[in-house]
């Protein structure tokens, strides 16, 4: 059952119900340390343990086993240890404050401050605990050549905590099952992808009847906005940049406004693809979406191209297949990760009948249209987990 509490204290971890502890994290839990043995001796690699770096943690909750693995010899001879299942690893290094849960026994690279929760604390409770203190833990933080939280900083952290196991492991019970519905929805829209991988595919295979075209042959290729930081402004014209490509879909974070004359060759159109043909990252040069009614009258970046065709929903799916990128492959240079308008119109696709081609939309489309579905809903159940971590983890709502 669900309670409301009433009474509150302020103490110098915050407002806390009246009951709960102030505790340091020290006492909740063993904090330990990892090391790295010498990258030279080649025997001490390759062998069974698992070995765990910063990059690897944070993207989920459980960890079940790392990209590299040392032997039992580079263990002895580095500060790394053997963390048993259960340990949680809390980045203290590059990314600090990311955590994850050992599913396996394994060791770690000096960038962790790794907890071995007491058996007086719910450990899946510690860390949802953890995951609402990365400020505290970056303020912390020191160093001139990258930041870092020492062992001592971590333990002296004061938190407020549920003062009795049962209401710790209701709390971690709740969170844990909004994750593993989370986690469920990450899987079907993983599944959802495949099938529309593979039916794309299938459907953009050539047959009886259909042709070979140019880009250049059915659209064209128009080139962004070049301008200077002088044009922008906080309100204005938005200007569509690759940040503003993820997956497939238009998304609006970190835009940029200008204000400044602008050629109507630089406003997008209903329909107009907007592909990014120049990037720092050479996996990201083709990636693509379709511009709504709703974003007309934008404007697009000099790294950004639009095609515009008749053809463009067709040509869409086609950039999002093997046939576009193959030959994105091939133009490019070894430096320089950019296509050009030249090598974008000399792209060769496969072209059916138009009445073919709405079908073949129609059906990827309503694949499209069922995996937004999917992560539309996972990202409600995130903005609702953030709030049961808000309301539960401050004791603003109880459950015992």
């Amino acid at each position: 059952m669900e309670l409301t509490a009433t009474k509150y204290e302020q103490t110098e971890a915050g407002l806390i119900p009246q009951g709960w502890e102030i505790k340091e994290l020290g006492q909740l839990a063993k904090v330990i340390g990892g090391g790295t043995p010498k990258t030279t001796v080649a025997g001490y690699w390759n062998g069974k343990i698992s070995w765990f770096t910063p990059t690897e943690v944070g993207k989920q909750k459980y960890l079940i086993t790392s990209n590299r693995k040392i032997t039992l010899e580079g263990l002895h001879s580095s500060s790394a240890q053997i963390l048993p299942i259960g340990t949680i690893l809390l980045t203290s290094r590059a990314g600090i404050g990311d955590l994850g849960i050992l599913t396996k026994e394994a060791a770690t690279n000096q960038g962790f401050q790794s907890l071995l929760v007491f058996d007086e604390y719910d450990n899946e409770y510690v860390y949802y605990l953890l995951s609402t203190l990365k400020p505290k833990l970056l303020s912390r933080a020191s160093g001139s050549t990258f930041l870092e939280i020492s062992p001592s900083k971590v333990k002296e952290i004061r938190v407020g905590v549920p003062s009795t196991l049962t209401e710790q492991k209701a709390i971690a019970h709740v969170l844990t099952d909004t994750d593993a519905l989370i986690q469920a929805l990450e899987k079907k829209i993983s599944k959802k992808e495949l099938i529309k991988k593979g039916v794309m595919q299938k459907l953009l295979t050539p047959k009886e009847g259909w042709e070979e075209k140019s880009l250049g042959e059915v659209g064209e290729g128009i080139i962004g906005l070049t301008y200077s930081p002088n044009d922008v402004r906080k309100n204005g014209t938005l200007v569509l940049r690759s940040s503003n490509v993820q997956k497939g879909q238009l998304v609006f974070i970190d835009n940029v406004f200008v204000e400044m004359d602008l050629p109507d060759r630089v406003i997008v159109k209903e329909n107009d693809i907007l592909i990014c043909v120049r990037n720092g990252s050479k996996r990201l040069i083709g990636k693509c979406t379709l511009i709504d009614k709703k974003t007309v009258g934008s404007a697009f970046g000099a790294f950004m191209t639009v095609y515009r065709s008749q053809y463009s929903k067709y040509v869409f799916y086609v950039f999002q297949s093997h046939y576009i990128q193959r030959q994105i492959d091939e133009v490019m240079g070894a430096t320089i990760n950019q296509i050009t308008n030249k090598d974008l119109n000399s792209f060769v696709i496969p072209f059916p009948p138009v009445e073919e081609q709405k079908k073949i939309v129609q059906i990827l489309s309503d694949l499209d249209v069922e995996i937004q579905h999917l992560i539309q809903k996972k990202a409600k159940y995130k903005l609702a987990k953030q709030g049961m971590i808000q309301q539960l983890l401050t004791g603003k709502t109880r459950l015992v």
